[in-house]
Formats: C-alpha cells, structure tokens, sequence
C-alpha cells in the first residue's frame, strides 16, 4: 500500500474519534499492550514525557518540543488531531515523519492491526513509538488523546508528567464534574515521577496532591515556580501560562538534561519555526486579517475571544462549526450580537449540521450566515469584510482541515 492508500483506509476503514465521535472511543490500555507486543514495538526503551490536560496540553507539547531542540537533542513529537496532514501527529524535531516510514510499517503490521482490531488511536500511537524508536529519538513528548488513565498513550513511564489545565470537556467518558476529570487526567501521574500541574482550579489541588502522594510522586505546582522575563512568537496571553508549565517542567529536569536558562528561553522565541505549530491563534492572511484557532470547549472559546478584544479592528467577523459533543449550544448563548456569524458545518458524523444550527438559532439576536461548507462560508466572510475587519475561525480542528 502507498501512503494516501493507507491515509484512506485508516479513516474510511478504522472507526476514528475525529470522524465518528464516541462510538470509536476505546478506552483502557489492552489494546495498545497488545498491538505494541505484536509489532514488536521496543517503546519502553523511549525517553518521554507525558502531558494531558483539558486545554493547552497541545502548546506544551509543542513548546517543550521547542526547548530540548534548542539544546541539540532529537526531539519526537506526539500530538493529535492534525489539521491537513496526517503526519502532523508524528513529529521529530518538527519534521513530519516519512511517508516511507509509514508505508513500511503499515505494510509490514497491517494483518496483525486488523486481527487484533486495534483503534484508530491505538495504531496511531504504535506508529508514533516506532517512528521515534527508529529515529533514536533522545526525548518524545506525548501527549494524551482524551483523559489520561485509560489514554493508549498511557503505558508509558515517562521522565516528567504534565496536567496543563481542567475544564469541563468529553463528560460522557471522563465525568460529569471538574473533579472526576482531574482524578482521570491524574491517572497518568506514575510511581516516583516528579508531575507539574498547569493552571488549573485550586479548588483541585487536592485531587492532585492525593494521587501524587499514594504514587510518592514529588508534584510541583507550575504557579509557585518564578521565570524570568523571555519574549514569544506565541500570540495570545494565554500561552503565557503554556509557556510557564512548559518552563517549570523543564526546570524540573534542567540537571538530567543539561538544560540551561539561556537557551530554554531564546528557544522560545521560535516555537512556531522549530516546532511546526499551527492552529494556535495562527495568522494566515492580511486585509482582512484572518486568524485560525483551535479552541472548541467554553472554556477555551471564552479566552479567545478575551484575547481577540485586545487586538485591533473594526468589526469581528466569526466563522464557527462545532462538533456536536461539545457544548456548542452554550456558546452559541455565550456569542455577542455585536459581531457578525457565519455557521458551518463539516464533513464528520461528529459535526453539528446546519439543521441543529438553525434550530438553536430561530429565537436569537445574533447576525449570521449558515454554510454548507467552511470554504464557502470564509469566502463570504471574505467577501463581506472591510481591510480593517478581523476574521476568526474558530470551534473546531476539523474545521481548520478545510481553510489552512
């Protein structure tokens, strides 16, 4: 099989989280043990680090990544969803992995995938531990696809663990409440591994301190550690914070590493470069200015639009699509009449249909446009906007897959 056939079987033949929602979650750690037994799979000689969160787990991810490239190490990258490439998940020193190396393994491993009717994630996580194995990646930073005890990515034992950040996001499989979801996100502290908690609710401390203490696992909470001043190709103040978990975790490991303070924070000037970083507050066009971001819970969609206000328009255009297992309705009664809609959807199961959005919408205030598709919807968005206009597209990374 060549690369784009594989692509298309794993998404038109493996059930998958980002096309189908809940029906493809496959919780617990079974399957990865034996899919990674079968391939051969040498993960445990990889050196990690291990990050979940609810928001920002993935701008950790990446400004770790960033940090131990700047000091000369082989850095493998696991992150999830992509936005146009499959690759994108699998990264090392910022480079997507080969399509060679992913012909090779699928090639050589697919009878046994299908035998063992591995899920979408557990294949992408194998696939990720054997491109790193190869590689002889130094360091992989991991991060979790969706909670953390019963995450595929959970067999590891890493050399630091990361809780970015909790809020209420995935309550079907996670829990109903900020502190059933921390107590998963907690599931990935291990025995005698030293954990840093990001900005999280103080009121979940004690989730926290409970599990590090019965796992004897020092726990430092990220707030408590002083950085110094440092300067970003990061827009938006909330990675501030991403940045300063990133930095505290690297503190933590600055002796075993051979980090050094200088070099952590020039290496944050070029995270977007070294790191391939997209979907994050990302600018892809002038007049009218466009900007991409990923956040699709309340939460994350909330500090958005705080963000946006600080930047300098005249009117805010949105483009928005939602999966329908987040709390798009909320957020629709959360949005401003003083800006201007265009509603999308996109092509997953998981999407909320223009159907569900007209339904929620017959009673609003709100200025709006319902699309088809996100092309057209940007198009018109385009089309309507003044040089001085802001765009923002935002509600989901499937809906970035069809404008970047």
């Amino acid at each position: 099989m060549r690369y784009q056939e594989i692509v298309d079987w794993l998404f038109q033949q493996i059930p998958n989280y980002q096309r189908q929602g809940g029906s493809a979650y496959k919780p617990g750690l079974d399957g990865i043990h034996n899919l990674l037994e079968k391939t051969g799979n040498p993960f445990r000689e990889l050196k990690t680090i291990h990050v979940a969160g609810t928001n920002g787990k993935g701008s950790v991810s990446h400004i770790l990544s960033t940090i131990f490239q700047a000091h000369g190490y082989q850095v493998g990258l696991f992150t999830s969803p992509h936005i146009t490439d499959f690759r994108e998940r699998i990264k090392i020193n910022g480079e997507l992995i080969e399509t060679d190396f992913v012909e090779a393994y699928f090639n050589q491993n697919k009878t046994i995938i299908e035998k063992l009717d591995a899920s979408f994630f557990e294949i992408t996580t194998a696939l990720a531990f054997a491109a790193f194995s190869h590689k002889n990646c130094d360091i992989c930073i991991i991060e979790t696809g969706l909670g953390g005890r019963l995450d595929s990515t959970n067999v590891i034992k890493p050399e630091l663990s990361i809780i970015t950040n909790i809020a209420m996001d995935h309550v079907s499989f996670l829990g109903d409440t900020l502190e059933k979801i921390a107590a998963e996100k907690a599931g990935i502290i291990k025995e005698h591994v030293p954990v840093v908690i990001g900005d999280c609710d103080p009121a979940l401390y004690p989730v926290f301190k409970h599990v590090a203490y019965t796992k004897s696992s020092p726990i430092v909470f990220a707030h408590t550690v002083t950085i110094p001043t440092y300067a970003t190709d990061l827009l938006g103040s909330f990675q501030q914070r991403n940045i300063h978990t990133a930095v505290a975790g690297a503190e933590l490991l600055r002796e075993k590493w051979l980090l050094n303070e200088k070099t952590t924070l020039e290496s944050l000037k070029n995270v977007i470069g070294r790191s391939n970083f997209k979907g994050r507050m990302q600018q892809i066009s002038d007049q009218p200015r466009v900007i991409l971001d990923a956040a699709h819970n309340q939460e994350g969609i909330e500090g958005l639009l705080r963000e946006v206000q600080t930047l300098d328009f005249e009117h805010l255009r949105i483009v928005y699509g939602a999966s329908n297992d987040k709390e798009w309705q909320t957020i629709l009664a959360h949005f401003s009449n003083k800006h201007s809609y265009y509603f999308t959807t996109f092509a997953s199961k998981r999407a909320v249909s223009i159907a569900d959005f007209k339904s929620e919408l017959k009673d609003s205030d709100l200025t709006y446009e319902l699309f088809n598709s996100p092309f057209e919807a940007l198009n018109k968005c385009k089309s309507d906007a003044q040089t001085k206009d802001l765009i923002l597209v935002c509600g989901s990374f499937y809906l970035m897959e069809k404008i970047i």
